[in-house]
């Protein structure tokens, strides 16, 4: 699953990968959790690109009586896109890329789980499978928020946890973001990232708590020398 991750890239890192620039500055993110707002691309059927938005992680449906439901949808298994009520429109018409420079996962390790952050061997940003959605209050006020896709584990995540967000590979952000796009051809690229492109390794459990949002939650924590964090 994905339920933490972090965005340190910068306006230039993030156009160099997505083809689209950055209107606006981006402050690096060490930490950043469900129901925050997050940057993510989309598709402008109206004019016709790419554009960059944020939208509250946590997707509620258009049907939703209350915005509490999105607590419970941060993540959506592949599996199902096409059977669930709450991700069945948003999959054929509404679908975004959000861009991470890595993101945590927990490995139980006795009673405790010990964090892990798991990133791009070349420490460059990577694009998440999401959908997004528009929710309308009874005051006429609108929310837009999101989810990731998850899939089954690769070789890297195994060991921390069965599943894991899907990874887009560049050259299917296009296709991924179009929304005339087959569903057939969306399946296909919902699949483990190769067991290369990332590495994982022990972070501090300061990145436990929201409230914490620096680069040491990203320094390699090394337990058996008394928690010394070192970058990498």
């Amino acid at each position: 699953m994905c339920g933490r991750f972090a965005l340190y890239a910068d306006g230039e890192q993030l156009a160099w990968r997505f083809g689209t620039p950055v209107p606006h500055p981006i402050a690096p993110r060490y930490n950043i959790a469900p129901s925050q707002p997050v940057l993510a691309l989309r598709y402008n059927r109206e004019a016709k690109t790419r554009e960059w938005t944020h939208f509250v992680w946590g997707l509620v449906p258009s049907w939703a009586q209350d915005v509490s439901i999105g607590n419970r949808m941060i993540n959506a298994r592949a599996e199902s896109l096409r059977e669930k009520p709450a991700f069945r429109n948003a999959y054929r018409y509404r679908r975004c890329i959000v861009p991470v420079s890595g993101f945590y996962e927990w490995k139980k390790v006795g009673r405790t789980k010990q964090p892990y952050f798991v990133r791009p061997a070349d420490d460059q940003p990577i694009g998440l499978a999401g959908l997004w959605e528009t929710w309308r209050s009874p005051d006429g006020s609108e929310l837009e928020t999101c989810t990731m896709i998850t899939t089954d584990a690769n070789a890297t995540i195994q060991p921390l946890h069965s599943r894991m967000a899907v990874v887009l590979p560049p050259d299917a952000y296009d296709a991924w973001l179009n929304p005339d796009t087959p569903l057939d051809t969306l399946e296909a690229l919902l699949r483990p990232a190769p067991d290369d492109l990332l590495i994982a390794y022990p972070v501090s459990p300061r990145v436990n708590s929201p409230t914490n949002d620096d680069p040491s939650l990203i320094a390699r924590f090394d337990q058996a020398n008394g928690g010394e964090l070192r970058l990498f």
